[in-house]
């Protein structure tokens, strides 16, 4: 039995693609899964499975999703232990910054700086980025909604090909804590 957390990307956002929580919750159930909960509105699922891995998890939760609710989404399924290393290797001063500071954008696969190259780091200073294990880490100090640096990353020429969601630093810290074994 592994611990997953679920994100899904782009959900309860302007009064589009409603997917309430309660819905989501019996929606994993009725898949097999147990231990289901889910942390805020946006779109953050925990539960216990018994079979699959991270990849066709999603896979799976993405398909009953569009059949359940009539809209596709993208989710991208992470386990414990990936969640707590991209936590751990935040290269950031994390304890010392505001939550609303600092995010994880989580990508469904490896990302090269070469990806990156049209950006120039800094034109956006003093916001910054760095690359992890499939995830980036931003550095706002005005937060999200005022980023210019955000903007630039979330262009669709460099998300090309890639499922690609954030989370602020409470909800990436919330994450590992469910995910935990014997949470």
């Amino acid at each position: 039995m592994t611990t997953y957390a679920a994100l899904l990307r782009g959900i309860n956002v302007g009064g589009t693609r409603k997917l309430p929580m309660a819905d989501l919750r019996t929606l994993l159930t009725g898949l097999g899964h147990s231990g289901v909960r889910t942390h805020l509105q946006s779109g953050q699922a925990v539960f216990t499975a018994d079979r699959g891995d991270a990849e066709s998890l999603a896979a799976e939760l993405t398909r009953a999703i569009e059949d359940r609710f009539g809209f596709f989404v993208d989710v991208l399924v992470r386990d414990h232990g990936y969640l707590a290393a991209v936590a751990e290797a935040c290269p950031f001063p994390a304890a010392e910054l505001e939550a609303r500071q600092l995010h994880v954008t989580y990508f469904s696969a490896p990302v090269t700086p070469d990806r990156f190259a049209d950006i120039d780091p800094a034109a956006h200073l003093p916001e910054e980025f760095r690359l992890g294990d499939r995830c980036l880490y931003l550095y706002a100090p005005d937060g999200l909604g005022r980023s210019k640096l955000a903007e630039a990353l979330a262009r669709p020429r460099i998300t090309k090909g890639l499922i690609a969601t954030s989370r602020n630093w409470n909800t990436v810290a919330k994450l590992v804590e469910l995910t935990a074994p014997g949470a």
